[in-house]
């Protein structure tokens, strides 16, 4: 018989958790939800067109023919041609990189304002408050496109003014989503533990309430880049913006809608379709964003 006095126990097995990692954690939430996995796809072609877009079109955007006007989708002109002759296919990969980067730059601007003067106004309060909260319902009082076309038909239609007449009327959006954030943290217990160390307020709002508050402010980057082209493209359809013939998606928009009448649709359905799917794009990749960033979420 064997002695059971000398039976040694089992080792303890200690398992590694499951990874955590960013992009485990990203994989997984392409993978489980379809709708992100598709707008993921769909940013990715976005940046591909924006950076390499000019170097890879079959042709010059800004050369016509009017020999080959108005010429229907053909397997030399995918999208076909518009009324000077000029390749639509070109065009709208093209016009790509100016949608984008005006979209990214006003989001960029607003981001940095909208959120800093949210974030001081909700941790603060005070006058800062009611200045902040002043100058977002002043803007709010207007209809934004229309307070758009006002700030660029006054300070000129140039991209500059594009961009800064976009982050002005996203400003609002900004600043309440931040103000909301920050006013629920500043009495949270690791802020009054961070204060009790003796931190100041302002590393507080910067080691504390600012980094706890970035998940939310991804999703709002996500939901306002879909609406900055968006804007952009309607500022250029009445004139407003770009100015022709520099390839813009709503220029082309404008453009092409005198030829559907008289049967040329390809003119402005191309471009129409690349602006919807822009816009698609970034309305669906809030979801994904959220949950990248929700630590919730980590699997």
């Amino acid at each position: 018989m064997a002695d059971v006095g000398k039976l040694e126990p089992a080792p303890l097995r200690f398992d590694a958790p499951p990874s955590t990692s960013f992009f485990a954690h990203a994989r997984h939430v392409v993978s489980e939800n379809p709708i992100t996995g598709l707008a993921s796809g769909l940013f990715l072609l976005i940046v591909v067109a924006a950076l390499l877009g000019p170097s890879l079109v079959p042709f010059d955007p800004l050369m016509s023919d009017t020999a080959a006007a108005l010429k229907p989708p053909t397997w030399k002109h995918w999208f076909g041609t518009d009324q000077l002759g000029r390749d639509i296919f070109s065009r709208v990969i093209v016009a790509t990189r100016l949608d984008f980067a005006i979209a990214v730059l006003s989001v960029v601007l607003v981001f940095v304002f909208g959120g800093l003067a949210g974030v001081m106004a909700g941790f603060f309060g005070g006058w800062i408050d009611k200045l902040v909260g002043r100058i977002a319902d002043t803007i709010m009082a207007f209809p934004l496109f229309v307070l758009a076309m006002g700030i660029v038909a006054a300070l000129g239609n140039s991209v500059t003014n594009i961009v800064i007449a976009t982050a002005i009327i996203n400003f609002p959006l900004y600043v309440r989503v931040a103000r909301a954030e920050a006013n629920v943290r500043r009495e949270a217990g690791f802020v009054q533990a961070a204060r009790l160390s003796g931190n100041s307020d302002w590393r507080l709002l910067l080691t504390q309430i600012v980094p706890n508050i970035m998940p939310i402010m991804a999703v709002q980057v996500s939901l306002t880049m879909g609406y900055a082209i968006l804007n952009a493209a309607g500022l250029s359809f009445i004139g407003l913006g770009v100015r022709p013939p520099t390839p813009e998606w709503g220029i082309m928009v404008a453009e092409g809608a005198a030829f559907i009448v008289s049967g040329e649709w390809w003119i402005a359905f191309f471009p129409g379709l690349a602006l919807m799917l822009a816009v698609f794009c970034f309305n669906l990749l809030g979801d994904g964003v959220r949950d990248l960033v929700d630590p919730q979420r980590r699997n």
